[in-house]
């Protein structure tokens, strides 16, 4: 028989109805938790690393900051120290083999990702040098799905047995090494969460910009029409529309062949195109 003084921790509580808005457990601290609603159903970012208190960081400014406030999107930190060994909450330990630094153990890292794939079914994805450069297609089909699970490596990385067992998909931001896996994640959101419908507001603002027809984005102007002598292209204050047009997919694709070959030859091989043809830059 169970005390009716003390509360039974065996029993689990009933989930409350808001509507749309849902409500789920977390293991950081209550008044860590920034109280902001959720969208039943909204795309969610999960995110294992050993410093929670750098979320949501500049995800809460601007326009993911509003959208996180509305719920049109989630964030979940969970705090892998939480995990850890021993009273001390060891979460590393020396690599097999020698070497220097230290490799986050898989019997910290496999139960942290255990608890946050519970009951859901999301891509888990391990920022990582070494990974798949991140693109705007791969943010594109990220942001049409439940959301994510990014797991921020530290010190050497992570035991390799981890990223095998789970299937774990590694991204990278860049050729380059960070201390950490936080700012890459932080990136990697951003760049998925403004795909999501109503955070932008004008979901046009994104079918014309960088990458998303395969091209770099066209130059931008605003006033005043004349600065430090420079002046905007008298075509932008024609008022004709198609030729504007014709102007802004040209110049797009001229830069393109300047700075990214790489991207200008997969863009004529799309569109049937010979990539070396007389293009005046």
């Amino acid at each position: 028989m169970s005390d009716p003084d003390k509360p039974d921790l065996a029993r689990p509580r009933a989930t409350k109805s808001h509507g749309r808005l849902s409500i789920s457990a977390s293991l950081k601290p209550r008044a860590l938790v920034t109280d902001t609603p959720r969208l039943k159903g909204a795309w969610t970012a999960k995110i294992i690393t050993l410093f929670p208190s750098a979320f949501p960081g500049v995800l809460g400014e601007s326009l993911t900051g509003t959208a996180l406030q509305k719920g049109l999107w989630a964030l979940e930190t969970i705090d892998l120290r939480t995990f850890g060994l021993t009273k001390h909450r060891n979460v590393d330990d020396t690599p097999a083999g020698g070497g220097a630094g230290l490799v986050l153990r898989p019997d910290v890292v496999g139960p942290a990702i255990e608890h946050a794939q519970r009951g859901w079914n999301a891509p888990i994805i391990y920022l990582s040098p070494r990974g798949k450069p991140m693109d705007q297609a791969m943010m594109q089909r990220l942001s049409e799905g439940p959301g994510v699970t990014l797991l921020c490596g530290r010190f050497e990385g992570v035991d390799e047995r981890v990223l095998e067992h789970y299937g774990i998909q590694e991204v990278s931001l860049g050729d380059f090494v960070m201390t950490g896996g936080e700012i890459a994640a932080q990136a990697l959101i951003d760049a998925t969460v403004r795909l999501i419908p109503r955070v932008l507001g004008n979901q046009a603002s994104t079918e014309d910009e960088s990458f998303s027809h395969g091209l770099l984005e066209h130059p931008q102007y605003t006033k005043p029409a004349t600065w430090q002598g420079r002046d905007i292209p008298e075509v932008l204050l024609s008022g004709h529309h198609a030729r504007i047009s014709d102007w802004r997919t040209d110049m797009a694709e001229r830069l393109t062949k300047q700075r990214r070959p790489d991207l200008w030859r997969a863009y004529c091989e799309d569109h049937d195109r010979d990539p070396g043809e007389d293009q005046e830059l």
